[in-house]
């Protein structure tokens, strides 16, 4: 199994941070939201211009499923990558890769091409989402790793509803959104390399049992496959799901931004309900409104005034229950079991974000209504799991 831990010399003093950790942590978080950004850019971009060639909504999904094939791909190797090479250099190989292949699809306009290209920043989105959940909780001590994931969680909220915003500036024709979010990921880049970041020692010990972790924190794998499944279909097909519904894109993309401020904002009350109530009943509720929120899109989407708040609460509550589900590992793994959990995460997030888009983009080829129907399904199904399993008693109260 790989060991991260942080070098001798690198301990944090208990709720002490000195400049060159501070920068550390906003290199790592920094990352990480150009890993939201890129993502959430590239899903509804893709999507846009597939679908101006004429392609229909189930090659779309497709193509968005490949990203997912990419984090197959690398998942189960990243932790024996990590061991021998350590995790800067990995990541500063996911941004420059990340750059290159967004430069790439306007370049080589040819779509068998895009599918390859897809994996391809599903390989560099897996590094940096694995390896920089890590680095910062490597860099974090028991008093303050509560505020530094909340932190962490954020700004990857605010990633994903950044790609958006940049789509609704710059529109999805010709190199421009492509060569912005290739120039985010080399500023990214840039902070990575500066002399001063502090580094975690990777240490290779044996093999790595994702299978154990999984087996060992089920609602974590659940919760995470159900985030990556939903996140993938809303990202890919909200905007084309808006304008089948009459809605102008512009309008349409800014709907993803909306959705995306709520899952960022509405985070800091949900993380208070977390130390406040039981974290499992907490779940089961914003499984369950979720689940009726999303049968509730047709409704909304029909009144302006009603969609944007609307869907700001709605992306707020489904993100509500990943960031709920981070509490409840927090609490129960430390250490290397808390890597080997992110790794098998990875794992679920790859399948949930295979399924997620093609089974969106095949509903919707078969009804209007499908993406909300498919948004619907699978929050009861989880919410469902959630109600028939139950998992060790150490994961379901507030972290002492």
């Amino acid at each position: 199994m790989t060991l991260v831990k942080t070098e001798p010399g690198l301990a944090p003093a208990p709720g002490r941070f000195g400049r060159s950790r501070i920068l550390s942590l906003a290199a790592v978080i920094g990352a990480a939201t150009i890993f939201g950004l890129t993502y959430s850019l590239t899903a509804p971009l893709v999507a846009l211009n597939l679908a101006e060639r004429g392609l229909g909504e189930t090659m779309i999904g497709l193509n968005a499923a490949m990203h997912a094939v990419g984090v197959l791909l690398v998942a189960p190797i990243l932790p024996r990558l990590a061991g021998r090479f350590g995790a800067r250099p990995l990541i500063l190989f996911a941004l420059v890769l990340t750059a290159a292949l967004l430069l790439l699809f306007p370049t080589l306009p040819i779509i068998w091409v895009w599918f390859v290209l897809r994996i391809g920043l599903g390989i560099g989105a897996e590094i940096l989402f694995v390896l920089t959940e890590s680095w910062a909780s490597e860099l974090s001590d028991d008093g303050t790793r509560g505020r530094i994931m909340a932190t962490y969680t954020a700004m990857l909220s605010l990633g994903f509803a950044g790609g958006p915003m940049i789509l609704a500036f710059t529109g999805p024709d010709g190199l421009l959104p492509f060569a912005v979010g290739a120039a985010v990921a080399v500023l990214a880049l840039l902070l990575m390399a500066h002399p001063r970041i502090e580094r975690p020692a990777m240490h290779a010990h044996g093999h790595s049992n994702l299978l154990r972790f999984m087996r060992l924190a089920p609602v974590a794998m659940s919760t995470t496959a159900l985030n990556a499944a939903v996140e993938t279909a809303g990202l890919s097909f909200l905007t084309l799901y808006a304008i089948r519904l009459g809605w102008e894109e512009q309008s349409g993309t800014q709907l993803i931004t909306t959705l995306m401020l709520g899952a960022i904002l509405l985070q800091l009350p949900i993380g208070w309900l977390c130390d406040k109530m039981d974290r499992r009943k907490l779940m089961l509720w914003l499984g369950g409104l979720s689940t009726v929120g999303a049968l509730a899109w047709p409704l909304m989407l029909s009144h302006v005034w009603v969609a944007y708040p609307a869907l700001f609460i709605w992306g707020g509550l489904f993100v509500g229950i990943y960031t709920t589900m981070l509490a409840i590992i927090g609490a129960r793994f430390r250490g290397t079991d808390l890597v080997g959990v992110y790794a098998a995460m990875g794992l679920l997030w790859g399948g949930g974000a295979l399924l997620g888009p093609s089974l969106a983009g095949l509903a919707l080829d078969v009804t209007t209504h499908g993406l909300p129907l498919f948004v619907a399904l699978a929050c009861g199904g989880f919410t469902a799991f959630l109600l028939a399993f139950r998992e060790p008693a150490a994961q379901e109260n507030a972290a002492p």
